[in-house]
């Protein structure tokens, strides 16, 4: 393994100050994949007093050390070190009531979630892998350390972690692990909601999202109970081929590994079981399922702790998820105004994230082919890039006249601002060009005081 210099020094001045220090963690676990490691966290034999004394004179902060944690900051980065440690009990399910200072760093791996985050390494003494670690990433397996009930018992949000790791390393997970996280998901109930969505989001931007939110419905549904009714749904549409809980699935699948999209492939149809009606021949109709979806999502992302920007995100792409984007006739609709309507409606970015929401939405159907819906969306974007390349005019700060201009022309209060909307209207229907001496005319031609 290569440390990076300012790791290998932290490590070196420990360990010449008569004490044995490592990198530990997740960042052995990356570095033995392959990967870069997006921070690095050590752990020493030295105490919180012990390790100040080694770093005295350096940039520190204090925050962690009641669990033995000191932070160094170094080259402007911080590192977390953490004296070796073994957990009391966890009475929460979530945090240890008390931890034990130890000097020896097996103590301290035993404590810890998964075989693959229970390796340390240090220049001088190589790797320690005690629990199998570096053979269970060989076999792409998340396993628990020790017995995986007493794991998960103590820290409920291990059975997501176990879900996230799976997905994002399309790893499998253990018989023993998987059989003990799937009986005690419902104690995640007991983590708060933003530790739920960190992982959450991690879990479904994964490269093994799919396989992973397959096998565990039951799960999400532990911490998302609105997505239990699509579980095993049968749609009885002629336009659906699959449940509705595989047609969510592969509509994440379809969709760029981003939270905010996979979010809302994810909740995008919760509203569907409710408003089920049967006609008479015993076909499903879904009338009203994307405002209840949006209701649903609302909630979702509020109990999740989401913040106002993703929220409000989530909730309007929901709402939104399958806006007409064809022709009457089913052609991909090109018209320049529709597409300028799209984009004060939406804004670009929303209005992109349609497109490839329809996209994923329609692939999941079952009813048509990858290739065609690509080759549609292309041609979508394609023509949306070609629109804006000209900065048309499209919503009301672009348009070429404003309020002042208006109120020159005689109009006051509310009729100003209905004008402008009007002149918008017929700008982007192509009735009028966007220069101030047309629009002034058309406005006092049209336009009623």
């Amino acid at each position: 393994m290569d440390l990076p210099r300012t790791v290998e020094n932290l490590i070196t001045r420990l360990e010449q100050a008569g004490f044995s220090a490592y990198a530990v963690g997740g960042c052995v676990r990356d570095s033995l994949l392959g990967l870069r490691p997006h921070d690095w966290d050590l752990c020493t034999s030295a105490r919180p007093e012990e390790m100040q004394e080694v770093f005295r004179g350096e940039r520190t902060a204090e925050t962690g050390l009641k669990h033995g944690t000191l932070t160094v900051i170094a080259d402007r980065i911080p590192y977390e070190i953490t004296t070796f440690r073994t957990d009391g009990t966890y009475t929460d399910h979530r945090h240890p009531d008390s931890v034990s200072f130890v000097r020896e760093v097996a103590g301290d791996l035993s404590r810890r979630d998964f075989t693959v985050n229970a390796m340390a390494y240090s220049p001088r003494t190589g790797l320690v892998d005690l629990f199998g670690g570096r053979e269970d990433l060989a076999g792409r397996i998340i396993r628990c350390v020790g017995e995986p009930r007493e794991r998960f018992t103590e820290d409920a949000l291990r059975i997501l972690r176990a879900l996230r790791f799976a997905s994002v390393y399309d790893f499998s997970i253990d018989p023993e692990t998987d059989k003990a996280l799937r009986g005690l998901a419902p104690t995640l109930e007991n983590v708060a909601a933003e530790r739920i969505r960190e992982e959450l989001f991690k879990l479904l931007c994964g490269k093994a999202a799919g396989r992973i939110l397959r096998a565990y419905p039951e799960v999400i549904g532990c911490i998302i109970p609105d997505v239990r009714p699509m579980i095993g749904y049968d749609q009885r549409n002629h336009h659906h081929s699959y449940d509705l809980w595989e047609h969510t699935v592969q509509g994440i699948e379809g969709v760029p590994p981003e939270a905010d999209l996979r979010l809302t492939m994810l909740l995008h149809d919760t509203g569907k079981p409710a408003v089920c009606t049967l006609d008479e021949k015993g076909e499903a109709h879904y009338r009203g399922h994307q405002a209840a979806s949006a209701e649903i999502a609302e909630r979702v992302t509020e109990a999740l702790r989401c913040d106002r920007e993703t929220r409000n995100r989530v909730i309007r792409l929901v709402r939104h998820h399958d806006t007409r984007m064809r022709t009457e006739s089913g052609a991909v609709n090109l018209d320049r105004s529709f597409l300028l309507h799209r984009l004060n409606r939406f804004g670009e970015k929303d209005f992109r994230a349609l497109i490839m929401i329809h996209r994923a939405d329609r692939i999941a159907t079952g009813y048509t082919t990858r290739e065609k819906e690509d080759r549609r969306m292309a041609e979508r974007l394609d023509a949306l890039d070609a629109l804006l390349a000209e900065h048309p005019c499209y919503t009301l700060k672009d348009l070429a006249v404003d309020g002042n201009d208006l109120k020159a022309l005689g109009f006051r209060g509310p009729a100003v601002g209905e004008a402008l909307r009007q002149l918008l209207e017929a700008v982007m229907d192509g009735q009028v060009g966007n220069e101030k001496e047309e629009l002034r005319n058309f406005v006092t031609k049209f336009i009623k005081i």
